[in-house]
């Protein structure tokens, strides 16, 4: 039985265990977290990720464990509404084919669906890695050392295994100029407000965005702009101290913030690495191709690839034939999000009061008949390549 070591428990790693599996592979899934994450945003999950969580059964649970978002409304400090982007046209422009689904959620639905023979463990990780021609030999943290046909790295923008295997992380991350921050706190008069719209500040250089969540729980995502990537030693006097003199609902949010441990904060980045395979070692997901939160993609990027790595190793003659047919199809896709995310920083968040009224233009004109697709189409970049139609090449 041909054997494969997953590192990382997210999106991907759990998405590449199933398939493997499935395919008759025995895998072996390492986690470095004591347990499943809850931190995380609230995602658009649509294009390649989508296609391949209905081919895999996942959409009725995705579905039941999303959430009904009318609209993103941008707000002033005293709560009035600016500008909003209706999500019905979005979606629509979407071809209906969407969901709005917290990250950790996604994870449960993919982890529910793991198959039980599957070997999850968590609070362990990779310290070193021989890759030899005819598989690999993995000391863990704990000392024990594993052999495997093939190494996975699935563990995302500050993989352990990318390092080990293909260079320090400064060689590889590009940090695109913004921190980032995720936390939930219980608030029901916020919760009342918000209602089923997802509510941003209409500021320049840092934005607040606030949800409602099921029992009355309220989450916050935050992003300000800096030329520095050395993360704070405390994520909340830092959102304190960005964010503070935000109006409407933010200094009783931020009044909430719960403690670091449970902030999720880093900074905004992407992945860009000459190649995501070596021997018996292949990247996946955020670990070779993150796309950073500009794009809104990542999740489904990283749970595409994972399904269309599993069918190349299925199809090849061998496993390094398997992951180079893997690279060679899926690095354009990805590198093209990460273009579009590039230039659509504006968009994301305005430098400049004068950015900030385009974008209220644009969000005005998204009204129009047919302008709501050019809008999306702005944000998420050229239609992705069907997993059908990747799967015929």
């Amino acid at each position: 039985m041909v054997k494969a070591i997953i590192c990382g428990a997210g999106i991907a790693g759990l998405t590449l265990a199933r398939r493997l599996n499935t395919l008759g592979w025995h895998v072996v899934l390492l986690e470095r977290a004591p347990g499943p994450r809850t931190q995380g945003y609230m995602m658009d999950f649509f294009g390649p990720g989508y296609d391949a969580a209905e081919a895999m059964g996942l959409l009725p649970r995705l579905h039941e464990l999303g959430y009904q978002v009318s609209e993103a409304c941008f707000v002033d400090r005293d709560g009035r509404t600016r500008a909003r982007l209706d999500f019905e046209r979005f979606s629509r422009a979407m071809n209906s084919r969407m969901v709005n689904i917290l990250r950790p959620d996604l994870e449960l639905a993919l982890r529910e669906n793991l198959p039980t023979e599957v070997d999850l463990r968590f609070s362990i990780g990779p310290v070193h890695v021989d890759n030899r021609s005819d598989g690999v030999r993995v000391t863990l943290s704990d000392g024990r050392v594993l052999h495997a046909d093939l190494l996975v790295g699935a563990d995302g923008v500050h993989s352990t295994v990318r390092t080990l295997v293909f260079g320090e992380e400064r060689n590889h991350l590009r940090h695109l100029g913004f921190h980032t921050a995720a936390f939930t706190f219980h608030a029901p008069e916020i919760h009342a407000r918000l209602a089923d719209r997802y509510c941003l500040t209409d500021t320049v250089d840092r934005q607040i965005g606030l949800y409602g969540l099921r029992g009355e729980k309220v989450a916050v995502f935050a992003v300000h702009r800096t030329s520095d990537p050395t993360l704070p030693t405390d994520p909340r006097a830092a959102l304190l101290d960005n964010y503070g003199s935000l109006g409407w609902v933010v200094p009783t949010a931020l009044a909430r913030c719960p403690a670091a441990e449970d902030v999720y904060y880093d900074q905004v980045a992407q992945i860009e690495t000459p190649r995501w395979h070596s021997g018996r070692v292949v990247l996946v997901g955020d670990a070779c191709h993150a796309v950073s939160l500009l794009a809104g993609q990542g999740a489904s990027l990283g749970l595409a690839g994972a399904y269309v790595l599993a069918e190349r190793l299925r199809r090849a003659a061998s496993i390094e034939e398997g992951a180079e047919e893997y690279e060679r199809l899926w690095r354009p896709v990805v590198e093209e999000k990460q273009r579009t995310a590039r230039s659509g920083v504006r968009w994301f968040l305005p430098h400049t009061t004068t950015q900030l009224v385009m974008r209220r233009i644009a969000l005005g004109l998204a009204r129009l008949p047919g302008i709501a697709r050019l809008v999306a189409r702005s944000q998420t970049g050229k239609p992705v390549t069907t997993i059908t139609e990747l799967e015929r090449q």
